[in-house]
């Protein structure tokens, strides 16, 4: 084999190969991991949050009245089972001026480190996914940074058929990132938007020009029909002006790296959390959870259908680091012994404990 030949060869290789070691900076990009719901969650649109696929966050402002549906879909191009699926369910055709929504992976700064940003040598950044929807359409992609504002982003198109679209943004010699556990990189997915954001030139390089550059006014507007739908899967970033295919990891590392940020556990009926809570006086008693996963901070706790003893919650609240936690639970009615060992469980219907430390 000539020189030129092993060349070509090697090119192929690394085009349509699995390459080795960590590439993907994004979290749950084939949309594996629906902690919260796998189902479908109506109504989205009037405020932001995590429904379905973990990692994902909706974030909306200007009130639009614009609604939609999300779920994890099990639908997806050759070689991915999954991905989030969007539907609107009421249409938007009259846009405010301030109305903006976009789906966001918010990240460390300590984990974009390699972007080398606010240097003379900062790395480009290659992004690819794959998108379909219910129509032609165009919308915006970027990157926001958190601490000194600044942006980019481009434009990509959507068809009926999944395609697989990649940007690469150069390297911001401007806008230092810092090596902690906030959120400093968001990896944006425009999808409407006013003349606020609109109105002027698409900042197709960094820049902090305000809101006005940040979506491109040729985009279209996802709440423009109530038969609009945006599906999206394979999510990756890498550092580099190539797009290399997508990092497939196992289920199991996956639901490890989201339990960083979110965790549920869950209780079926009659299904005890916990026998061995320990009463703190007559209404009020505390168990302790061990994390597997170290949190990314100490978690904030949320309960649905938990009991302590027969009787429903009136306050639940946790002490403790991202390793460990106490979960304090106070009871709404009953007294009973201080000192008791108490039992936390559900009554008749399915129980969850989150334990929240997103970005």
């Amino acid at each position: 084999m000539t020189k030129a030949a092993e060349l070509a060869k090697m090119g192929e290789v690394i085009t349509n190969s699995q390459i080795g070691g960590r590439r993907n900076i994004i979290i749950n990009g084939a949309m594996q991991v629906a902690q919260r719901s796998s189902s479908a969650v109506t109504g989205i649109g009037a405020s932001d949050g995590y429904f379905t696929c973990d990692r994902w966050n909706f974030n909306t402002n200007g009130n639009s009245a614009g609604r939609l549906t999300m779920s994890q879909a099990s639908d997806g191009p050759s070689g991915f089972a999954n991905c989030l699926k969007l539907e609107c369910t009421t249409e938007d055709t009259s846009i405010a001026v301030a109305e903006r929504f976009f789906i966001e992976q918010k990240l460390e700064g300590q984990d974009v480190q390699q972007l080398k940003k606010g240097t003379s040598d900062a790395e480009k950044v290659t992004i690819s996914f794959y998108v379909k929807g219910h129509d032609s359409a165009t919308y915006t992609v970027g990157l926001y940074e958190g601490t000194s504002g600044r942006k980019i982003a481009a434009t990509f198109p959507v068809t009926t058929s999944w395609v697989r679209q990649t940007v690469t943004f150069n390297g911001d010699t401007s806008g230092v990132i810092p090596d902690d556990n906030t959120a400093q990189l968001h990896l944006r997915f425009y999808l409407h938007a006013g003349t606020n954001y609109t109105s002027g030139t698409l900042g197709t390089s960094w820049n902090a020009d305000g809101n006005t550059t940040q979506i491109s006014s040729d985009g279209n507007s996802f709440f423009e029909s109530d038969s609009a739908t945006f599906f999206i899967t394979g999510v990756q970033m890498e550092v580099g002006s190539q797009a290399t295919p997508f990092e497939h990891r196992s289920f199991g590392e996956e639901l490890a790296l989201c339990q960083r940020y979110f965790k549920r556990m869950t209780a079926g009926a009659s299904t005890r959390f916990t026998s061995t809570a320990r009463a703190d006086n007559t209404t009020r008693a505390r168990f302790t959870v061990h994390h597997n996963i170290k949190m990314r901070s100490t978690p904030t706790v949320e309960e649905v259908n938990l009991d302590l003893q027969g009787q429903d919650l009136s306050a639940i609240a946790t002490v403790g680091s991202s390793d460990l936690n106490d979960v304090i639970v106070t009871r709404s009615s009953g007294t009973h012994s201080g000192g008791d060992v108490l039992e936390v469980h559900q009554g008749s219907n399915t129980a969850t404990l989150d334990f929240k430390s997103e970005l």
